[in-house]
């Protein structure tokens, strides 16, 4: 079986080892691990079943990840989408009126639709025709944005009204524990440990869990500090799939108000995957001289048949997740690596109190520490020369001022477009990068 698995995925070939791959997808798992609370609650807000929708989570983040694994065979992982979950939830259903059954039929009909594009490798053209400088920004910009996620999630920066983030309560539990444990990673990286992401992630658990028994970490539900003690007696435990599988609704999808739902969903999607699957490949170094990815349509399509699969489960958009840069970090470079990610999942269904007793401080040291190894790639781009700066430039620093690593691409693409044309320069730039300024002009207007 060992040796069936290391031919398959190539592992030996691709300069790695079967027990690294094992520690890479756990280390994946552990920096999603954070999906499998949030989405519930964002989704419930919308009408859904909270346990419904636990189950369609994981289930889709398997499916999804299984067929990346197997038929891409990279170290991608796959889930529902933050930020997409919250444009289903407060988006489409609470503030455009529509029920959730039919914010559901919206994602499958978006699925579809990027199933259809992928076979005719529309997607693979977009992504080869963004340049070699964009691409390596666009690690740089998801490195910052993943970094930013993990700030937040402990408590290092928050919201101010006035200056809009700024620091947090520095000498609390969870911001010192996600520093300290921050520095510890480093530390165990600078000295070659074997899955520092991953221990680094437990050891600022255990360090929590010493400081709720001696009384400095503070269980308070208003300020989201839950225990972080696991209830055992929900063990082995499965919520039921019924009351949110299969419920697409397609009453309502000849509406134009529908159509303009379905071009948000796909246009933040494509632009996240193509944006998350470029940073992760140029970090693992699957990028060849000219920018282009083998097997791209590949995880395209692996991509769009997980959104349809989830939306038939019960739950928003699955996209390609940028923690999947935590595996690739770890020394995970096949799809073995999300073969043991998705077997992470699977197991969740059962340790669910287990696993969701993880709090995001301690996942935030790895992204952290992520986010300085992708921002190293910002030495491959041409500051001296302002054709390639500028929008490397814009999508770099708008990835995190927005909170979406589709807008950083938005403007870059726009501000390169519009400086070559300014200079005259118009055969340099391709007709798909032409398409692709004017549909996010047109947007601007359009998707407000």
């Amino acid at each position: 079986m060992k040796k069936f698995i290391e031919q398959y995925f190539k592992i030996k070939e691709s300069g790695s080892t079967l027990r690294t791959e094992v520690v890479a997808g756990i280390t994946t798992f552990m920096t999603m691990a954070y999906i499998l609370a949030v989405n519930p609650l964002i989704l419930a807000d919308a009408g859904m079943d909270k346990g419904g929708v636990f189950t369609a989570t994981i289930l889709a983040a398997v499916i999804g990840t299984l067929i990346m694994a197997l038929f891409a065979r990279y170290p991608f992982a796959l889930a529902p989408g933050m930020g997409l979950n919250a444009f289903f939830a407060y988006g489409v259903v609470l503030g455009m009126g529509y029920s959730w059954q039919t914010a559901l039929t919206a994602v499958f009909v978006e699925g579809l639709i990027f199933i259809f594009i992928s076979l005719f490798q529309v997607r693979e053209k977009i992504f080869e025709a963004i340049p070699l400088s964009m691409k390596h920004a666009v690690t740089v910009g998801i490195g910052l944005f993943i970094a930013l996620i993990g700030l937040k999630n402990a408590g290092v920066v928050i919201q101010h009204p006035a200056t809009l983030v700024t620091k947090g309560a520095l000498t609390s539990a969870p911001v010192m524990l996600a520093l300290l444990g921050t520095i510890a990673t480093v530390a165990m990286m600078r000295r070659q440990v074997k899955g520092a992401l991953l221990l680094g992630i437990l050891l600022t658990y255990g360090a929590g869990l010493l400081a709720e028994f001696t009384g400095w970490y503070q269980v308070n539900p208003e300020i989201k500090q839950f225990s972080l003690i696991p209830n055992l007696a929900d063990l082995f435990v499965i919520p039921s799939l019924e009351s949110v599988a299969f419920k697409i609704d397609f009453h309502s999808i000849f509406s134009l108000e529908f159509i303009v739902i379905i071009f948000a969903f796909l246009f933040v999607d494509l632009f996240d995957t193509i944006g998350t699957v470029i940073g992760v490949s140029d970090k693992a170094g699957y990028l060849t001289k000219e920018g282009k990815l083998p097997r791209l349509n590949k995880v395209l399509l692996s991509d769009a048949i997980a959104t349809s699969a989830g939306a038939l489960l019960g739950t928003s958009t699955t996209t390609t997740f940028i923690e999947s840069a935590s595996g690739v970090a770890a020394g995970g470079r096949t799809g073995f690596t999300s073969v043991i990610t998705a077997l992470f999942f699977l197991l969740s269904l059962m340790f669910a109190p287990i696993f969701l007793s993880i709090p995001a401080f301690a996942t935030a040291p790895a992204l952290i520490v992520v986010g300085l190894l992708m921002f190293e790639n910002i030495k491959h781009i041409q500051f001296s020369n302002f054709e390639e700066s500028l929008p490397a430039y814009f999508t770099i620093i708008m990835m995190p001022f927005t909170f979406s690593i589709a807008e950083g691409i938005v403007f870059g693409i726009i501000s390169f477009v519009v400086l070559k044309m300014i200079l005259g320069k118009f055969k340099e730039v391709s007709i798909v990068m032409y398409i692709l300024a004017l549909l996010f002009v047109l947007s601007f207007y359009f998707l407000k």
